[in-house]
């Protein structure tokens, strides 16, 4: 998840480190509890596979450094990088590639998760999907709610009485869960009047 995340935020604009982290942790919530220990090392992985870029401050690729295929030669190189650096150390700065925006399409139209993180996250990109993978996605949502829904009404398997605490427990996660029926709902409706007006709108272009 932390992979789609970054990649959706960078496919709205570049970002530094620090401020990719500050935007992750509000569109993730703090229970997600991303730091730079987990961030720097997927922005590494996704800039090795060629999904995101380093540029600098005119907006121009700083292309990673090549191993030299020996210790020794990579050494240097090291040393060599060292001894040109500015004086003034710059953050670097991230930009997604064309690779990364097909990557993060993927990831963002794979099986949405079952849990609520997941879920929430691929809903704030949902925007970046087509009108027919938005739909899907929202009625598959629904799909996965009502059989929830279903399943709470069902007496825990083993238990022939359930004490006052549980049933409450119970009845609030009914609760909660068609709350979110009726939302998705109202989003699932508005998502179709949308479509039916683009499709009356070319119709009669």
């Amino acid at each position: 998840m932390l992979d789609l995340a970054v990649l959706g935020l960078l496919a709205e604009q570049p970002c530094h480190g620090y401020d990719l982290r500050k935007r992750l942790s509000e569109t993730l919530g703090p229970l997600w509890g991303i730091s730079f220990g987990s961030l720097y090392p997927a922005l590494r992985r996704l800039e090795r596979t060629g999904a995101v870029e380093v540029i600098d401050a005119d907006g121009e690729t700083v292309a990673p450094p090549v191993s030299t295929g020996s210790l020794s030669g990579d050494l240097a190189a090291a040393r060599l990088r060292r001894r040109t650096r500015p004086a003034r150390r710059t953050r670097k700065e991230y930009r997604i590639t064309e690779d990364g925006r097909s990557r993060f399409l993927e990831l963002l139209a794979d099986e949405p998760a079952e849990d609520e993180r997941g879920f929430a996250l691929k809903l704030s990109f949902c925007g970046h999907l087509p009108p027919e993978e938005r739909l899907a996605f929202l009625e598959r949502r629904r799909a996965t709610l009502t059989e929830r829904l279903a399943g709470a009404k069902r007496r825990p398997a083993g238990s022939r009485t359930i004490d006052r605490y549980t049933r409450s427990l119970l009845e609030h996660r009914a609760t909660s869960t068609r709350h979110d029926i009726e939302w998705i709902d109202e989003l699932i409706a508005q998502e179709r009047a949308e479509q039916a007006g683009d499709r009356t709108e070319g119709a009669t272009a």
